[in-house]
């Protein structure tokens, strides 16, 4: 469920350069071991700064950096400080009012980021002071100084891997952990095939596909740069990187003369890309749908359902997460696993670029550009 966000904007006082505000208003009661923060000399008082949303529209009109104030922390709260947050498409989307769910107006923007807890209720057993987090689920808002978030929000992981690595870890990373070990049966020599290679939930698929001996066929739009973004591609691990246009051409089919036709198809773009994903997959295997940035619906040609019975799927991270909101090894497993790779070096961020919270206009505009190379992440 999504929590109901409270917020009270002080009307005076400058914006500090520290500080968040609740998105969740911890529960309280008579009897409640509540502990209240006593904080640093220097700090400002109780303000903390958001980019708030208080409606739906373009995110450069609606999206605005305000001074909220931060509550009290109860027994199971946590106070952490947040350190970065990338901006997602689905950031946008919820901004925009067209995301599949939407947290209550107003909101603070973000699903993603990496905090450090500064402070922790008298209660809370799983996390201590200085611990770097990661939020469980979407809606928690991470586009702030500072919050206070129930400890059954968030998840530790290390805090020796590099900052844009952790802040970039819990959306794109465990798409593509997920979709490659939840669908087929990969073994080191299969093949994958992917649209939208060059985005978050691509190259991440190309490094852990890479680390588990798994070949990848690449697909992007053309555009000007394309060889020095295949060139970069082919540095984290992709096998082959090909312009769209080139699966329709017959060449394309020699490249199974050296490795197997797919098992598995990743598609986040939709139209006739997926048409084409679903076309080179081998007999009985599984297409998988995460996104679609065109716009467009998936067309499933019947010459693959009856003669090569593929399956059709779809994967949503959000979902997968609440399905497993009650089962920590399974989201501790996945966490791990990633964090391992990061610090074998097997497992990098992608292309960022960072920004200061004050400038967040401005990277809301580079987010919604259309060939965007780099990742927009607010350091905080």
């Amino acid at each position: 469920m999504w929590p109901r966000l409270r917020s009270v904007c002080s009307g005076s006082g400058t914006i500090c350069t520290r500080g968040a505000a609740l998105l969740k208003q911890p529960k309280l009661t008579a009897n409640a071991n509540v502990s209240h923060f006593t904080h640093s000399a220097g700090l400002c008082a109780t303000t903390r700064s958001a980019l708030q949303y208080r409606q739906h529209g373009d995110p450069s009109q609606v999206v605005q950096l305000e001074d909220i104030d931060l509550p009290p922390i109860g027994a199971k709260d946590v106070l952490v400080k947040i350190l970065a947050a990338p901006i997602n498409p689905s950031d946008i989307n919820m901004i925009q009012g067209t995301y599949a769910i939407l947290p209550d107006l107003p909101a603070v923007g973000g699903n993603e980021g990496v905090a450090q807890v500064l402070e922790v209720g008298s209660l809370v057993k799983s996390l201590k002071s200085g611990d770097w987090v990661i939020p469980r689920d979407a809606g928690l808002g991470m586009w702030r100084t500072e919050a206070v978030f129930s400890e059954d929000d968030v998840i530790s992981l290390p805090n020796d891997i590099p900052l844009l690595s952790a802040a970039t870890l819990g959306v794109n990373p465990c798409t593509a952990l997920r979709m490659l070990s939840d669908f087929e049966d990969l073994k080191p020599g299969d093949t994958v095939i992917q649209n939208a290679a060059n985005s978050g939930v691509g190259q991440a698929v190309i490094q852990i596909a890479a680390a588990r001996g798994v070949n990848t066929i690449n697909v992007v739009r053309d555009r000007p740069e394309f060889t020095q973004l295949s060139d970069r591609l082919k540095a984290i691990g992709a096998t082959h990187v090909i312009k769209e246009e080139a699966l329709r051409r017959p060449e394309f089919k020699e490249l199974f003369k050296t490795f197997p036709k797919p098992k598995l198809a990743l598609n986040g773009v939709g139209g006739k890309s997926a048409t084409e994903l679903l076309r080179h997959l081998q007999i009985g295997g599984s297409m998988v749908t995460y996104g679609g940035m065109a716009k467009q619906p998936v067309t499933v040609p019947v010459s693959a359902l009856i003669f090569k019975d593929v399956k059709v799927r779809g994967f949503w991270v959000t979902q997968w997460k609440r399905d497993h909101s009650k089962d920590e090894r399974a989201f501790r497993a996945m966490v791990d696993e990633l964090c391992s790779l990061i610090q074998q070096g097997k497992l990098t961020a992608p292309a960022c670029t960072e920004v200061g919270l004050r400038d967040f206009s401005k990277a809301l505009e580079e987010s919604m550009k259309p060939f965007t190379s780099a990742k927009q992440v607010l350091i905080i």
